[in-house]
């Protein structure tokens, strides 16, 4: 299934911790994973967090100030975000598609205020802030479940077979066969239920897939993944891999 690189700090950076716990079996067509990212103490200097994007859909919670949470997902660039020297998130990554709730409270930048929303995201930070990641994960499965019971997630069956086929993939035509349809009603369904058109979901797919496997699988030749790559990352390939831990 799809394994989206985490987030990027700069190899220079100590004393930040990030983690994950993979999602109960009944969940894994939901959630890729739960994680938490914390600092062990106060750090000497202020941290940056070169946020990549990958489709997908976070829950985020700011676990120093539970009434800080919010609803993220990149478009197709990244975005640095200001940490600070001190900082406890954690959250639920969701799969490509698999978002159903208001769109218009999704976020793409730094999420440093109160959440006003309706989900009760303030109520699961509290009662999960104090808690070590893998006891935190039942009470994260429990939320998603709920989630899932209201319609707020659901499968998508369209990115699931997107993300199954995505080695086979080289282009929206490439797309639009593996999904079995047009490509009007690829665009028309991906649209609906991603916000990325098939162009820019692929583009930010075949980026993610270059960190996993060799860029000549996925690109016409190293030009056009240079060019690709700093498009979407900000760096060139080598410079992101000498400035990164990926």
């Amino acid at each position: 299934m799809y394994d989206p690189v985490k987030d990027g700090l700069e190899k220079s950076v100590q004393g930040v911790e990030y983690l994950e716990v993979t999602p109960p079996t009944t969940l894994r067509d939901l959630v890729h994973c739960f994680w938490e990212m914390r600092t062990d103490g106060v750090l000497d200097d202020d941290v940056t967090l070169h946020a990549m994007p990958d489709a997908c859909v976070n829950v985020l919670l700011d676990q120093l100030d539970t009434r800080i949470a919010g609803i993220t997902q990149l478009q197709t660039s990244y975005v640095a975000l200001p940490l600070g020297s001190t900082f406890h998130y954690a959250g639920i990554q969701f799969f490509p598609g698999v978002w159903r709730g208001d769109p218009d409270q999704t976020v793409d930048h730094y999420v440093g205020e109160p959440y006003e929303g309706d989900l009760p995201l303030v109520a699961l930070s509290r009662a999960t802030a104090t808690l070590p990641l893998a006891e935190k994960a039942p009470l994260f499965a429990g939320f998603v479940e709920r989630l899932a019971a209201e319609g707020v997630v659901s499968p998508n069956p369209l990115t699931a077979a997107i993300l199954t086929h995505l080695d086979d993939i080289q282009s929206v035509a490439d797309m639009a066969a593996v999904a079995h349809l047009s490509a009007r009603q690829l665009q028309r369904t991906l649209k609906a239920t991603t916000g990325f058109s098939p162009h820019d979901l692929l583009k930010v797919l075949r980026i993610q897939q270059s960190f996993r496997r060799d860029y000549q699988l996925t690109f016409a030749d190293q030009s056009h993944f240079t060019h690709s790559f700093k498009k979407v990352t900000g760096f060139t390939p080598g410079a992101f891999a000498r400035t990164f831990e990926v």
